[in-house]
C-alpha cells in the first residue's frame, strides 16, 4: 500500500458512516447528505467488500437491502433514504437515471465477491423492473437511455442526452447480471448497448451505424482522443469526461490505440495540474456559452464556479476508479501516482472532502464525505486484491 495510514483512516470514516441503514454519504449533517444514497451507498459497499472487513460488508449488505427494499412501483430506484425515519425520495427536478444500474451493479458486486446469494435471490424481480425502467428510458427502442439534465451524479452540470457514462454503467449492471444468471436477454442487451457505444462515441472517419443523422456532422468537432462525453439532437458535449473514459477502460472497450490516446490524455492534464484529474475538463468560464446553463441548475447555493464542484472540481472518488482502470492496463507506476495524491487531497483540512478546488486543491464540498474514503480505498485495492478484476472479468 502506498500509505496504509490513510487506508485505515477511510477505513474509519466508513466505519463512522454506518448505520443500521446502510452507509450514509456524510457522516455530518448538510444539505441532506446524511442519508442513504444508491450512488453513494454502493461505491462505499464494493469498497467495503473489497477491504474484506467482516464489519463493513455487513453495513454493504444494509445498504443493498436498504436500496433495493425501497424500489419504486414503476421500477426507478431511490435517490436517498433517511436513516432517521425511512423516507424515501426518488429525486428532485429529475430522477437519477443512473440509479438503476447503480443498484443492480452492488447487488451483484456483493454476490459474487461474497458467494451469499440470499440479496440476489430476494431481490430477483427488483432486478428485473431495473432492467425494464432502463429499457423504457430510451424512448425509441435504439439502446441508449435518454438521461435528463440532473439525472446522473453531476446533477449540476450541464449534460442531457445520451450520456455515455450512464450508457456504460447500464453495459457493467448487464454483464454482471449475466454472471449470475442463464437470462440470455441481459446478455444480449449488453452486445447491443456495446455495439452502439462504439459505433457512436469515437470520432471516426465515418459512421455507418450512427445513431442519428444530426450526430454525422456533430462529431466533426469531436476529439480522437477520448470517448465522447455525450450527445444530444442538438449538440455533443466535448468536453473530456474522466469517469466515462475510466469505465470505458474498466469494461474493456476500446482497443490498444484508442486505450493509450486516453492515457497519453490523461498523463497531460496530470503534467499540467499536477493534482487529482478534474471530472470534466476543460473547465467552463465566466464568458463560455455553456456557463448559462450551469448558473441557475443547484439546489442549495451555485457552486459550479470556474474549477468548483463539477466544473473543473477534482473528486478522490473517480480518481480512485482511475486508478483501477489505469492497473488494468498495466500503467503500476502512474496509477500509484494518482493513489498518493489522493491520500494527499483526502487528508487536507477537515478531511476527506467531497471534492476540491482545480487550481488551488482546496477543499470546495462537503467534508467528511463516504465516497472520497472509499475511493481511497478502492485504488488501494485495486493495486493488490484479484477481487476488484472479478467485476470487470466477462
Amino acid at each position: 500500500m502506498v500509505d496504509s495510514q490513510s487506508y485505515n483512516k477511510a477505513l474509519n470514516l466508513l466505519r463512522e458512516a454506518s448505520t443500521t441503514f446502510g452507509f450514509v454519504a456524510a457522516v455530518k449533517e448538510q444539505d441532506n447528505y446524511k442519508r442513504v444514497w444508491t450512488r453513494d451507498g454502493v461505491i462505499t459497499s464494493i469498497a467495503a467488500l473489497l477491504s474484506n472487513d467482516e464489519q463493513l460488508i455487513e453495513t454493504a449488505k444494509v445498504t443493498l437491502n436498504t436500496i433495493l427494499k425501497n424500489q419504486h412501483i414503476n421500477g426507478f430506484m431511490p435517490s436517498n433514504v433517511s436513516p432517521s425515519d425511512g423516507s424515501v425520495s426518488y429525486g428532485g427536478t429529475s430522477g437519477r437515471a443512473d440509479n438503476p444500474s447503480w443498484a443492480v451493479i452492488g447487488l451483484c458486486a456483493y454476490t459474487l465477491l461474497t458467494q451469499d446469494n440470499s440479496l440476489w435471490d430476494k431481490y430477483q424481480k427488483e432486478v428485473e423492473n431495473c432492467f425494464l425502467v432502463l429499457e423504457a428510458w430510451e424512448f425509441n427502442g435504439k439502446h441508449l437511455i435518454y438521461v435528463p439534465q440532473s439525472g446522473d451524479w453531476a446533477d449540476e452540470y450541464i449534460q442531457h442526452g445520451y450520456i455515455l457514462f450512464d450508457q456504460l454503467l447500464r453495459v457493467w449492471a448487464l454483464r454482471l447480471a449475466s454472471k449470475l444468471s442463464t437470462n440470455k436477454t441481459w446478455a444480449d442487451k449488453a452486445l447491443q448497448i456495446t455495439n452502439s457505444i462504439k459505433a457512436n462515441y469515437w470520432k471516426t472517419e465515418n459512421h455507418p451505424n450512427v445513431y442519428a443523422p444530426n450526430l454525422i456532422h456533430q462529431l466533426e468537432d469531436a476529439s480522437a482522443d477520448f470517448w465522447l462525453m455525450g450527445f444530444n439532437p442538438s449538440r455533443i458535449y466535448n468536453y473530456f469526461d474522466l469517469q466515462a473514459n475510466t469505465f470505458a477502460m474498466l469494461l474493456a472497450f476500446g482497443n490498444d490505440l484508442q486505450n493509450n490516446k486516453i492515457i497519453i490524455h490523461i498523463k497531460g492534464i496530470y503534467a499540467s495540474k499536477q493534482a487529482l484529474l478534474p471530472s470534466f475538463h476543460p473547465t467552463i468560464e465566466e464568458e463560455d456559452a455553456d456557463m448559462n446553463d450551469l448558473k441557475n441548475n443547484y439546489a442549495y447555493a451555485f457552486r459550479n464556479k470556474p474549477n468548483y464542484f463539477h466544473n473543473g472540481g477534482l473528486w478522490p472518488v473517480w480518481n480512485g476508479w482511475l486508478v483501477g482502470a489505469l492497473s488494468l492496463q498495466a500503467e503500476t507506476d502512474f496509477a500509484k501516482t494518482i493513489l498518493g495524491t489522493i491520500h494527499e487531497s483526502n487528508a487536507k483540512e477537515d478531511l476527506f472532502n467531497e471534492c476540491l478546488h482545480g487550481t488551488d486543491q482546496k477543499p470546495c464540498g462537503v467534508p467528511n464525505c463516504t465516497w472520497s474514503a472509499a475511493g481511497a480505498i478502492i485504488a488501494e485495492q485495486a493495486l493488490i486484491n484479484e477481487d476488484f478484476k472479478k467485476l470487470f472479468k466477462f
